[in-house]
C-alpha cells in the first residue's frame, strides 16, 4: 500500500472527482495552508485533501474522543475537532487541486477568523477541482494545519456500469424535469450530460439534492456500478416524492451550500 502526506481541509460538504469547489478561506489555519500552496509553482498541482465533517458542524456531539460543545473553543489546527480529529471526519475524501488562489487585501471585509489573529489580511478566494478519492489513515496536528496520511483510491468500474449509467441519465433527466416544474433552471444548465459511467456517477451525486451523509455514501461506494445503482434508486424515489408534493419551493431544492472557511 502506497501512502502520501496531504494537507487536510475539513468541510461541511462532500467534494467529488471532477467537480469544482469555490472556497472563501478566512481561518488562520487554512490561510497558512493557502500560503504554502502559493509557494508551489503554478504549473505544478497545488493539492490538498477535502474530507466531510461527520455531523456537518465543526463541533461534533460529545462522545469518547469528540469535543465537548460546552467547552471554550480552542485554537490551533485541530480546533473544534476534539483530541482525535479522525473521529470527527469521514475517512474517504477527495483530493482537490487549487487551480486559482486569490489573496484578498486587508481592506476587504474579513468575515471573522476561526480562532486566528485579527487584522492579518483578508483571506483567500480559492477555486479547486476534485481529482481522485483517498482514504484518510491518520491525522497529524503538529503543524499550522492538519496533515493526513492518505491512500489514494482507484476507481473500479464494476459490472454493468455502462448500462447503469444510461439508466441513471434517464432518471436524472426525469428528476430535473420535476425541479424545472418549479420554474427553476435545470441542474445541468441545459448542457449535454456525459456518458462515461464514472463521470456520470460523480456528476449526479453532486447535483442531486441530498444531505451530507447520503453524498458521503455515494463518494465511498466501492465501485462505479454500485454508486450508479444507488443513484438510480435515489433518483426514482426523489422524483416520485417531488411529484406527490403539492408545492415544492424551487430555491430549497436547488440551493447549494457555500463553503466559507
Amino acid at each position: 500500500m502506497t501512502t502520501n502526506r496531504l494537507p487536510i481541509f475539513p468541510l461541511n460538504t462532500v467534494l467529488f472527482p471532477g467537480l469544482v469547489l469555490p472556497l472563501n478561506v478566512f481561518e488562520q489555519r487554512y490561510r497558512a495552508l493557502m500560503r504554502d500552496l502559493l509557494e508551489i509553482p503554478e504549473d505544478a498541482p497545488r493539492r490538498f485533501g477535502v474530507v466531510a465533517i461527520r455531523d456537518g458542524r465543526e463541533v461534533a456531539p460529545t462522545a469518547a474522543g469528540m469535543p465537548d460543545p460546552t467547552a471554550q473553543a480552542s485554537a490551533g489546527p485541530a480546533a473544534g475537532f476534539g483530541p482525535d480529529p479522525m473521529r470527527a471526519f469521514h475517512t474517504v475524501g477527495c483530493v482537490a487541486d487549487a487551480t486559482s488562489i486569490r489573496e484578498r487585501s486587508g481592506d476587504d471585509e474579513d468575515g471573522g477568523d476561526g480562532g486566528g489573529e485579527a487584522g492579518s489580511g483578508g483571506g483567500y478566494e480559492v477555486l479547486a477541482t476534485g481529482t481522485t478519492r483517498f482514504r484518510l489513515l491518520s491525522v497529524d496536528a503538529s503543524g499550522p494545519y492538519l496533515v493526513g496520511e492518505v491512500e489514494e483510491l482507484a476507481e473500479d468500474g464494476g459490472e454493468g456500469a455502462g448500462a447503469l449509467a444510461a439508466g441513471v441519465l434517464r432518471a436524472f433527466r426525469a428528476y430535473q424535469k420535476q425541479l424545472a416544474g418549479a420554474r427553476e433552471r435545470t441542474l445541468a444548465g441545459g448542457q449535454e450530460l456525459p456518458d462515461e459511467p464514472s463521470v456520470v456517477s460523480y456528476l449526479v451525486a453532486a447535483a442531486t439534492v441530498l444531505d451530507t451523509p447520503a453524498k458521503q455514501r455515494l463518494l465511498q461506494a466501492p465501485d462505479t456500478a454500485t454508486r450508479l445503482a444507488e443513484e438510480l434508486r435515489i433518483l426514482r424515489r426523489e422524483t416520485a416524492l417531488i411529484g406527490r408534493l403539492p408545492s415544492v419551493p424551487a430555491a430549497d431544492l436547488t440551493r447549494v451550500p457555500t463553503s466559507p472557511n
